[in-house]
């Protein structure tokens, strides 16, 4: 348990994140394992047979200490000022719910769904984007009479870099983003051990830590062109969990040592090593439809609609109907804000002489499709992860 209480909620979490980029197909995505996971834990405790199994497995953890594994999370989320998570259960006066559940989920949560499906929903849309501070405008989740019940989870992350970037334009020579106008964000640091390279058995990995406040990292991952981005994500993952060798970058000789990373030794007027990056803004905005990765979630038996699943909730036969997640991240020259709304329904010159000093200077350029991974700097959990398949191109400012 390392000492912390919370360290086995924590790996499981980011082991279902982790099989959850492996579906990653190539386009850019944002996804929060961290935001769907606690709502699987609690279902699991409440759910039967087959169904409670299948949960579990997604889980990672036994189904009868799940709610608290999940209480554990989200402890560990409220203790970040930049972490900001939230959960809704909603369900029909008539539907009767067990009071030995709902003590397992955090007080004041709870709301009536009424016979008016159209007010609802604009509750629940306001729900979402109150809790995203507009990130998210509405729920992902459609309701209509037969819906007895919603569970729903907000998770948002909003950290201001320690040392923000610059923002420019700026072509790339080489790569699928090549010869054209790009928003680039640049930032030089001494501390060259922010960025390192990684050997993993999908292939070299190059990963930059750039630091925010609250207690947020945010971990860019760059693997070769052939990579695939669920190899890179998955290797990062491992790389952060400490399974793989990583080198800092002040070690690596000169040369090409890493995806997107060059190492010179130059004559300079200043006497310290530096490192230069240069990456894409972006902005990404998903939309996952949980119940089409049933082996990631769990949610394939207690789908069926032929026989109740969670007697642990109610006495009134229920199955999931929907399960849908919401997810948005940018990242900019002053910081990284994301959001994710999950939600599961029951039916960014001249000649002189030669500079003093002889320094090391290494250049990364995210070039080519990377990943991205948010991290919690203190428990190491995962809160958000994502693919950056396109970079933000450059929008010249309007005239007057």
């Amino acid at each position: 348990m390392n000492g912390k209480p919370w360290h086995d909620s924590v790996t499981a979490v980011n082991a279902m994140t982790a099989r959850w980029v492996k579906t990653c197909s190539g386009e850019s995505v944002v996804m929060a394992g961290a935001g769907a996971w606690p709502l699987l834990a609690h279902l699991a405790s409440a759910a039967e047979g087959r169904g409670r199994k299948e949960l579990q497995e997604a889980v990672g953890l036994d189904a009868a200490t799940a709610s608290q594994a999940a209480r554990a999370v989200l402890s560990i989320m409220n203790g970040s000022t930049a972490i900001r998570p939230a959960l809704g259960l909603w369900s029909r006066p008539n539907l009767p719910l067990h009071p030995a559940w709902i003590t397992t989920l955090p007080a004041g949560l709870y709301g009536e769904l009424t016979s008016d499906p159209t007010a609802d929903q604009l509750r629940l849309d306001t729900w979402a984007k109150e809790q995203t501070g507009g990130l998210i405008p509405a729920m992902p989740l459609q309701l209509t009479d037969r819906v007895l019940l919603v569970l729903a989870m907000a998770l948002t992350v909003r950290t201001t870099w320690l040392r923000p970037f610059t923002d420019g334009i700026d072509l790339f020579e080489a790569g699928p983003w090549a010869g054209r106008d790009i928003h680039v964000l640049r930032r030089s640091t001494h501390i060259l051990d922010r960025a390192r390279v990684a050997d993993t058995p999908a292939g070299p990995l190059t990963l930059l830590r750039v630091m925010g406040t609250g207690g947020i990292d945010v971990h860019l991952v760059l693997g070769d062109d052939s990579m695939k981005p669920g190899h890179v994500l998955t290797a990062g993952i491992d790389v952060l969990a400490g399974l793989h060798p990583a080198t800092p970058a002040g070690l690596l000789r000169a040369g090409s040592p890493g995806p997107g990373m060059t190492v010179r030794h130059v004559r300079d007027h200043a006497r310290d090593d530096v490192l230069n990056v240069r990456v894409p803004r972006f902005t990404i905005t998903s939309t996952h439809d949980l119940l089409n990765l049933p082996e990631v979630f769990g949610l394939a038996t207690v789908t069926d609609p032929s026989r109740g699943h969670f007697p642990g909730i109610s006495t009134q036969p229920l199955a999931v109907t929907q399960a849908q997640q919401n997810a948005v991240a940018t990242f900019q020259a002053t910081g990284f804000e994301s959001a994710a709304i999950t939600a599961i329904g029951a039916v960014a010159s001249g000649i002189a002489p030669p500079p003093p000093y002889r320094v090391r200077h290494i250049d990364l350029d995210f070039s080519h499709p990377f990943g991205f991974l948010t991290v919690d700097r203190r428990s190491h959990l995962i809160l958000t992860a994502g693919w950056v398949a396109e970079p933000e191109a450059w929008l010249a400012e309007p005239s007057n």
